[in-house]
């Protein structure tokens, strides 16, 4: 008997507008590149404006909205721009990174990171989820990343954050499910962007952003809940996810020492 998948499978790109957040670079610029290449209608937000306008190219089907994400004013006067379009697929890719261990910390670069990577999700679906749900129709994919399925060593803020989105997507599929609207949820390994340059360790299976970016639609286009990439590496990350404590700390100990 085959399974239902968990969200619906996203057919024909050309009849979806897609609203990419944190489209100015790495992940979120490859991604929105890669849609306006499928024929979708893309709404591009992120602060940079300039770097928005580089990103779309001129492309008919792009629509230019800066947007600071940490500002729930920004969301409100962003939405007002866009109305009365309202997304079929709101893509969540802004994010903060910096390698840290739990001595390292500094209140100013706590809240920066956890007000990008958590309290603006809060912000988005307070903007965007009445809309959809009036329609019964739409959906939201988080990126999150494999950090947050463990405590691993240098991401003593990053890890936490996306450890809380992985519990939201979660909730939110669960809650939204049955008023018609999908939740996807993206775990990616290690990708070369300009926040991951600030790593001094090797990173095993690193993808190029137009690569995870592929890996992001091969999902949606399935109807995946948890898209999670590469494989040869995430795989891994979820199976020590799997051990007991007894197991799984002094391997992260080892990480430390490696």
């Amino acid at each position: 008997m085959l399974l239902t998948p968990p969200n619906p499978p996203i057919r024909d790109w050309r009849s979806q507008r897609v609203w990419v957040i944190g489209a100015s670079s790495g992940i979120g610029a490859a991604l929105a590149r890669a849609l306006l290449a499928r024929g979708a209608e893309v709404i591009l937000s992120a602060r940079r404006e300039t770097a928005l306008q580089q990103v779309a190219g001129g492309a008919p089907r792009s629509l230019i909205l800066p947007l600071d994400v940490r500002d729930p004013q920004s969301w409100q006067q962003a939405w007002y721009r866009l109305q009365p379009q309202v997304p079929d697929l709101l893509v969540f890719c802004a994010a903060d990174y910096r390698p840290q261990r739990c001595w390292e910390l500094h209140h100013e670069q706590v809240r920066h990171t956890l007000e990008t990577n958590l309290s603006s999700v809060y912000y988005a679906l307070e903007t965007v989820l009445p809309a959809m749900m009036a329609r019964r129709s739409g959906g939201i994919a988080l990126v999150a990343s494999v950090a947050g399925c463990l405590g691993l060593p240098g991401a003593s803020v990053y890890g936490p954050g996306k450890a809380a989105l992985i519990n939201l997507a979660e909730l939110l599929h669960v809650e939204l499910h049955d008023h018609g609207l999908g939740v996807y949820l993206i775990n990616p390994g290690f990708v070369a962007t300009r926040l991951t340059a600030q790593n001094t360790f090797a990173m095993p299976a690193l993808l190029s952003p137009e690569a995870a970016a592929q890996r992001m639609l091969a999902g949606l286009e399935r109807g995946q809940f948890e898209i999670h990439f590469p494989k040869r590496f995430t795989l891994w990350i979820k199976l020590i996810a799997l051990l007991p404590y007894r197991l799984r700390l002094p391997l992260l100990r080892h990480l430390i020492r490696t």
